[in-house]
């Protein structure tokens, strides 16, 4: 009874330690994004919902993002021929980068839980074993496990490649979005590239477009898909009530 007792009261420390580490002032930033990540699975599988953000950015990257369910959430994926420089010749470093570490060719969210999670693992691991994780220099540890993270997650994911390819196989035929009806995400004004999303059999998809003649059309407006661009990377969209007047 006596070593029960012992046994459980070195357990229960031991997972007050690691608590206290893990939200300790050098790790509590990668805890609560894991947190963040594991709440972010759990509610898109149980609800089957998918997180859509409205942000109006500039983009030189054109990726129909698919949401609605969790199927369709997991298979969210920027492509390699996608991630292309202004000219369609060459990448940049960061684009390169993505590439590398299976940020591309995967769901984007499945390798990025992947890396936050080997991130926080490693930045936990380095910060025992140096005794760092109340001082400053743990700091320094958790910057140097995010290469060696960014590794273990190529490890990691790289298996997963052809699960994921034949996952969803009727998500890469083509579509046709000339003459759709679509609804702006963002506001598109001037030169400026915004984001549309529009509806393909009960599924919802994220474009990028601009506006001809510079039209100014505002968040939640619907609109019409007249045009691909030259490059393939956004639509042309013109305002419905416009052409409805």
């Amino acid at each position: 009874m006596s070593w029960s007792i012992l046994t459980l009261k070195t357990t229960s420390t031991s997972m007050n330690q690691i608590i206290d580490i893990a939200f300790s002032q050098v790790n509590i930033f990668l805890t609560v994004t894991m947190l963040i990540l594991i709440a972010y699975w759990l509610f898109t599988m149980l609800s089957g919902l998918d997180f859509d953000l409205d942000i109006d950015v500039d983009v030189d990257v054109d990726a129909d993002l698919q949401t609605g369910t969790f199927t369709e959430a997991v298979n969210t994926e920027i492509h390699d021929n996608l991630l292309q420089s202004a000219d369609g010749t060459r990448r940049e470093w960061w684009q390169s980068a993505l590439i590398y570490f299976n940020f591309v060719g995967l769901p984007f969210m499945f390798t990025l839980t992947c890396w936050i999670f080997s991130w926080w693992v490693l930045s936990n691991i380095a910060t025992i074993y140096t005794d760092s994780y109340h001082t400053t220099f743990g700091y320094v540890m958790v910057l140097v496990t995010l290469i060696p993270a960014l590794l273990l997650t190529k490890i990691i994911t790289s298996p997963f490649k052809d699960f994921f390819e034949g996952l969803n196989p009727d998500g890469t035929e083509p579509i046709y979005f000339i003459g759709m009806k679509a609804t702006t995400k963002s506001q598109i004004e001037s030169d400026k590239i915004g984001s549309i999303e529009v509806t393909v059999n009960a599924k919802s998809i994220i474009l990028y477009a601009k506006t001809k003649n510079n039209e100014h059309i505002p968040f939640n407006h619907e609109v019409l898909i007249t045009k691909h661009s030259e490059d393939k990377k956004f639509y042309y969209v013109e305002s419905l009530n416009k052409l409805l007047e």
